[in-house]
């Protein structure tokens, strides 16, 4: 298995950068850190997406915080009480539920969790700045970010480090978040903060070298870009990264001196990242890394944490099992070049606007959904932000333009060059490239219903509004002419889509090739 950007995989038990504050007459000392990310709301068991080394795939039954409570409670036990608990952000968008409610519910199921500490995601800031604040101060436990300020004052908006001690070892803390925040997401969403770049990192990790046996850097930037920027930060022996939904199932290293440990734990809070630690006199750090698959026959559920979950659910279930039509072949969203899931959303859009071409942003949240109903709450699950559809015009070179420009988003071979989800899905157009090329001229070949692109010619293009964009904005395409905003969101052109054919039966794909990647692209990173 080959790692994207010539980084090699880890031993799992590993001597990393710190030196121990033991001595030689001092007892080993053990603690287990534990680890999840990019839960997306998503708090009730559901079918996941299971894939090994040979590229074998299979769904099963995993995840919810229930299972995950369970486990967690498990080894806190088995460890007699020297565990942590870290969420690595992306925790109140996701799902119906979390948007109704705008993040409410899904406070009192975290805090059931016991989580320790946290840092907040790129989405956190989708029901504003003022929300954020405060469902992150509702929830109990420190959420750090050493990276966001007040806009108008400089402050921080939250603290950046924290030292804990557990099991006799001194862990310190630091947290830092997606920078690009305000250009990812909405502008609006995140209106009043300033996010900062890498080097605010620093004079923190000074910090807590003098503090701490052990210094984790809690990371929302996803795995590459994560393992570009600690190139330069010294004295960190773990990185806990979030974002990209990858899944670490043999850990990395990265920094200045290639000894600290980057891992990521997947997403949906299906997995759960198990790192034990232990100090030995006189010598680094050693950590071991486990990630744990969340499967329904594997682990059971916490009743407790269930009758919760349950409860804070309950107000919205009947709005969520409205059932909006049904689906013969298995929808699922995992893919970084195109994915089953949003075939049916941007021919939705098609279908709502009459244009030519229509296009959505490459989200990663969701899980599959199994042939069966698709209901209200699988339409929030996969587009929980509810925009408006916006229209206009663009050129034949300003369309290979946006191209290039994600595909090296996704692809570039620099990472700190890589930005946002995975590649855009598109209805109307036919995209094939090569990542191996260099940037800028990876396009191979697009048509626009089965004609060749004409670079000088107008077509008509749909895609949703980003709120606080420029009116001649579409899906980060700017200079649009003739832009119109309709009173009709994408919520409300998915709906009237399967309406209208009551049942989905197949979906075609190749619509987005990589002529130089397998047919099935599961991994931004691994690139396989």
């Amino acid at each position: 298995m080959r790692a994207a950007f010539g980084l090699l995989p880890a031993i799992l038990a590993a001597g990393c950068g710190a030196s121990a504050r033991t001595s030689a007459s001092e007892a080993p000392r053990e603690a287990t850190l534990l680890f999840f990310a990019d839960a997306h709301g998503q708090l009730e068991e559901h079918p996941e997406l299971f894939w090994t080394a040979d590229r074998r795939t299979e769904v099963t039954l995993a995840g919810g915080y229930a299972r995950l409570a369970h486990v967690v409670e498990t080894i806190r036990a088995e460890t007699g009480g020297r565990a942590l608990l870290i969420d690595g952000g992306d925790t109140f968008q996701g799902s119906g539920p979390a948007a109704w409610s705008e993040g409410a519910a899904i406070v009192e199921p975290q805090r059931a969790l016991g989580v320790d500490l946290a840092v907040p995601g790129n989405w956190e800031v989708v029901y504003g700045p003022a929300a954020m604040r405060s469902l992150l101060a509702d929830v109990g436990y420190p959420v750090l970010a050493a990276n966001v300020v007040d806009e108008r004052t400089g402050a921080p908006v939250f603290p950046a480090i924290l030292v804990r001690e557990v099991g006799g070892i001194r862990f310190g803390f630091v947290g830092f978040t997606d920078p690009d925040v305000p250009m990812r997401q909405s502008p609006a969403y995140s209106a009043g903060l300033r996010y900062l770049d890498a080097s605010s990192l620093a004079p923190h990790l000074a910090t807590l070298r003098a503090q701490a046996d052990v210094v984790v850097l809690v990371a929302h930037v996803g795995l590459a870009r994560t393992l570009a920027m600690i190139e330069q930060l010294e004295g960190i022996d773990l990185v806990l990264s979030g974002d990209t939904h990858e899944r670490t199932y043999e850990p990395l290293r990265g920094g200045p001196d290639g000894q600290t440990l980057v891992v990521e734990p997947g997403a949906f809070a299906s997995m759960l990242g198990r790192v034990d630690v232990e100090l030995v006199p006189g010598a680094r750090p050693r950590l071991r890394w486990e990630l744990l698959e969340l499967r329904a026959d594997r682990y059971p559920e916490s009743t407790r944490v269930k009758q919760i979950v349950d409860a804070a659910l309950a107000p919205y279930r009947d709005r969520a099992d409205r059932v909006l039509g049904h689906t013969h072949v298995p929808l699922e969203r995992y893919g970084v070049v195109e994915s089953s899931a949003d075939e049916v959303l941007v021919d939705a859009i098609r279908a709502a606007t009459g244009t030519e071409i229509a296009l959505s942003n490459g989200f990663r949240f969701g899980h599959p959904l199994l042939p069966g109903p698709i209901r209200e709450r699988d339409l929030w699950m996969l587009f929980p932000v509810s925009t408006r559809l916006r229209t206009g015009t663009v050129t034949g070179q300003q369309l290979r333009d946006f191209w290039e420009e994600e595909i090296d988003h996704v692809f570039a071979d620099d990472p700190k060059r890589l930005f946002g989800g995975w590649l855009p899905r598109v209805a109307g157009m036919a995209v094939r490239f090569r990542t191996d090329r260099p940037r800028g001229q990876r396009v191979t070949s697009i048509e626009v219903h089965g004609e060749p692109l004409d670079v000088t010619r107008r077509y008509t293009i749909a895609a949703c509004e980003r709120e606080g964009d420029s009116d001649d904005a579409l899906c980060r395409i700017r200079g649009v002419a003739d832009p119109r905003t309709l009173d009709l969101d994408v919520h409300a052109a998915v709906r009237a889509y399967l309406a209208a054919r009551k049942d989905i039966h197949e979906v075609r794909g190749a619509r987005v090739i990589a002529e130089d990647l397998p047919a099935r692209v599961l991994s931004q990173f691994e690139r396989k």
